[in-house]
């Protein structure tokens, strides 16, 4: 809790500046909040962003928007991960910074970050870094991206979440919401309705995420082919796989791995 501390204490003391940070602190912390709006960006692998309702997962090469006093926690399972923070005065905005959002890198953020890829620390109005980077952020909301769309909602009822443990590491197999429901020892009716009242999803919906969230991990972290990793999350087909990555994730598989 001394280090959770530490951070709130580091981000929040100047509360007019513009904070840049470039150490993995955040990920080594439980669910906290900030008095200032955070950007984070990810580089080199996938971060998990757990809030109350939801589990989010940015890939490399892109940043999530937190909203001022937004609690949350950040995990992530490899040390190739590069991930910057940058913590920005509570202002009076336009509604894209008032909502939690996942977007990719564009082309024009990417240099900016470039440019002030040696930055670190407080800066204050007046100076042309706080100016920067105030205009970077202004350019957020201006790109009129496509949100970055996986966003597994969560449940604290046990029934469920055990249903979900026991299929959770079988996604290479053929499952089904009968075979799920026959194995669980409930009806298809019940388990229909457990996801559509707990988790506000069909477990169609969940499942497929769940498998693309694998095959994100997959792509990043292993030498398997594409087809390889298809058939590892359970499909047989690769357009279909393709065409479901594509859905959840703005881009092609191939275009992921290139990220």
């Amino acid at each position: 809790m001394e280090t959770l501390d530490q951070l709130i204490q580091i981000v929040d003391q100047n509360p007019d500046s513009v904070l840049v940070m470039r150490q993995q602190t955040e990920q080594r912390l439980p669910a906290h909040q900030h008095n200032k709006a955070q950007l984070l960006l990810v580089y080199g692998g996938i971060a998990y962003l757990q809030t109350e309702e939801k589990d989010f997962y940015i890939p490399s090469n892109h940043y999530i928007w937190l909203p001022k006093n937004y609690p949350h926690n950040l995990m992530f399972n490899t040390q190739d991960l590069h991930i910057i923070n940058i913590y920005f005065p509570n202002k009076r905005s336009d509604s894209f910074y008032n909502e939690l959002g996942i977007y990719p890198v564009s082309k024009l953020l990417a240099e900016m970050l470039s440019f002030s890829g040696k930055w670190q620390g407080d800066y204050f109005k007046g100076s042309w870094e706080f100016e920067f980077l105030t205009t970077l952020k202004s350019v957020l909301s201006k790109e009129n991206l496509k949100k970055f769309s996986i966003q597994l909602p969560t449940t604290e009822d046990q029934r469920l979440n055990a249903i979900i443990d026991g299929f959770r590491n079988r996604l290479n197999e053929d499952l089904s919401l009968d075979s799920i429901a026959q194995q669980s020892g409930i009806s298809v009716r019940s388990l229909t309705r457990l996801f559509q009242t707990k988790l506000h999803i069909t477990f169609v919906q969940y499942l497929k995420m769940l498998r693309i969230i694998r095959a994100m991990e997959l792509i990043k972290d292993t030498d398997l082919n594409m087809t390889e990793i298809a058939y590892e999350i359970g499909y047989s087909n690769i357009a279909a796989f393709s065409n479901n990555f594509q859905q959840l994730t703005n881009m092609r598989p191939t275009e992921f791995k290139m990220k």
